[in-house]
């Protein structure tokens, strides 16, 4: 114990025995600055130091742009770009699918793959967005018969109020005789036009052609997306000039008349309009008279 004792005292001393520093003035000797220090002081001092510097650092980095001159550190300028264009490109991938919905639906309509009285755009995005793991598409009785009246009663009167959309006129695709006229009520969307076989289809206003192929029912068919949702439907052609993705200004030849598909009767121009998913007279809007 005593050993013990004797060792423990010198360092004791050791650390707490104080020393001078002194700054002396090179030239003259002149005593400028003296401290009185321990070692023990000087220890706490290089440790509080360290510490500091440490945490000095750390709060540079974490929380100022000089972490951005740190090398593997992302700028948060540029992390903010990601992140917007990330969402930018999230949105367009929305628009383009929902796009690609719409003109599908629009397709087999106009081609007589699906049966229905008008395409409703919003209730088709509605429907995109909906989590259809989530609801029950199964309606009730009730709901039924009561979606039935309502529709037997309004779907016409959707029809008229559509052709207030358009306010302007179009080119006459061909001008002929009109021997079927528009007739919503007996599915009739369409007015058909007889003229020789072969004479040229022009289009009704520029856009862009969306449908250009054979069909079973209708022939050779061709369908233009005009500026202002709307569409503009060819049917029965002998032969098509356009394809699928080529832009068409008015009064350009897209095809000529003919007498085929299916559903025909002699050579005639089938010609449909439909604006924002409702099908529109074409008398309306186009003098087909020669």
């Amino acid at each position: 114990m005593a050993k013990e004792k004797r060792k423990k005292q010198p360092l004791k001393k050791k650390l707490l025995h104080k020393y001078r520093l002194v700054i002396l003035n090179e030239d003259t000797f002149e005593e400028r600055i003296s401290f009185k220090l321990t070692r023990l002081n000087v220890f706490v001092l290089v440790t509080f130091s360290a510490i500091m510097l440490v945490v000095l650092t750390t709060f540079l980095i974490a929380f100022t742009s000089l972490r951005e001159y740190i090398p593997g550190y992302s700028s948060t300028a540029l992390k903010q770009q990601a992140i917007d264009l990330n969402e930018q490109i999230d949105s367009l991938s929305q628009v383009t699918r929902r796009d690609s919905i719409y003109l599908s639906s629009i397709r087999n309509v106009l081609t007589g793959e699906i049966k229905s009285e008008s395409i409703n755009k919003d209730s088709l995005f509605k429907s995109f967005e909906t989590d259809l793991n989530a609801t029950d598409l199964v309606p009730n009785k009730q709901d039924s018969l009561l979606r039935e009246e309502v529709a037997q009663e309004d779907k016409y009167n959707l029809l008229e109020t559509a052709t207030t959309k358009v306010n302007f006129k179009l080119f006459p695709p061909v001008k002929g005789e009109i021997t079927q006229k528009y007739n919503p009520k007996e599915k009739h969307f369409a007015v058909d036009v007889v003229v020789p076989k072969d004479t040229p289809v022009k289009a009704t206003a520029a856009g862009m052609v969306i449908f250009s192929e054979w069909t079973a029912e209708t022939g050779y068919v061709i369908i233009i997306e005009h500026p202002n949702d709307l569409i503009s439907v060819y049917k029965h052609n002998a032969s098509l000039t356009k394809q699928q993705g080529d832009l068409v200004r008015t009064g350009e030849v897209i095809a000529t008349v003919g007498n085929t598909g299916e559903l025909t009767t002699g050579p005639h121009l089938h010609f449909e309009l439909w604006s924002e998913g409702y099908s529109i007279d074409p008398v309306s809007f186009i003098d087909f008279k020669l």
